[in-house]
């Protein structure tokens, strides 16, 4: 039988944020992608509502607007909060690495694990096939899972646009090759669910991003 991933989103903290519940629907297994702040009481009441068991936290990357709420899920759900070694630095201290000051403190982040390119992560039934992404930070991935024809690209790769590169740890050549080489690859059909905005999918994006569109198109 089909793997059915069931998909929730909510649209968290002052930079709206997305947080994605994935789960299988069958075996009601759970992660948690992302983990901006105030997603924590979403992510609970969804949860409850759904009768879902959380497993993890995956991490797309490290930025703190995808990190606030880490700690504090993994402590209520007793689960790991799993993100690629180069991206893991600004966990073990995020107030440091900010870029600008925060009206709050972040909570630092005990790894439980660490995800690398090629690593095929399961929840019930489904598979996450896991790619390192760098150019948005070193250390960013995108999980897809094949069967659904789901990518989750954290902020690699947006409708109309794509991550930015002019923070720490960014690199403008760096992203539009991890594009190409891992996303662009894909088919067509496959949905993309990113950090902010709205969904959309890889072959809206080959034919009409407007950073991924040949040279001479541009003109």
């Amino acid at each position: 039988m089909t793997p059915r991933l069931h998909l929730e989103t909510a649209i968290c903290g002052p930079v709206e944020t997305n947080a994605y519940l994935v789960a299988d629907s069958d075996t009601k297994d759970a992660v948690l992608i992302d983990a901006p702040i105030d997603s924590l009481a979403w992510y609970m009441e969804r949860i409850g509502a759904g009768g879902f068991r959380p497993i993890a936290v995956w991490l797309t990357h490290s930025h703190w607007d995808h990190t606030a709420d880490a700690a504090a899920l993994a402590a209520t759900f007793g689960i790991p909060v799993l993100v690629h070694p180069l991206d893991a630095y600004r966990l073990h201290n995020p107030n440091a690495h900010t870029v600008f000051p925060l009206p709050f403190r972040l909570e630092a982040v005990e790894v439980g694990g660490y995800v690398h390119h090629g690593d095929v992560l399961s929840v019930g039934n489904l598979r996450f096939e896991v790619r390192h992404v760098p150019g948005h930070t070193e250390g960013s991935v995108v999980f897809i899972e094949h069967t659904s024809r789901v990518v989750f690209c954290g902020d690699t790769l947006f409708a109309g646009s794509i991550g930015r590169t002019d923070l720490p740890g960014g690199d403008y050549d760096q992203l539009i090759a991890s594009i190409r080489r891992e996303l662009l690859t894909l088919p067509d059909d496959y949905a993309c669910y990113p950090g902010h905005m709205e969904a959309t999918t890889i072959g809206q994006e080959r034919r009409t991003n407007p950073f991924l569109q040949p040279d001479e198109l541009l003109w």
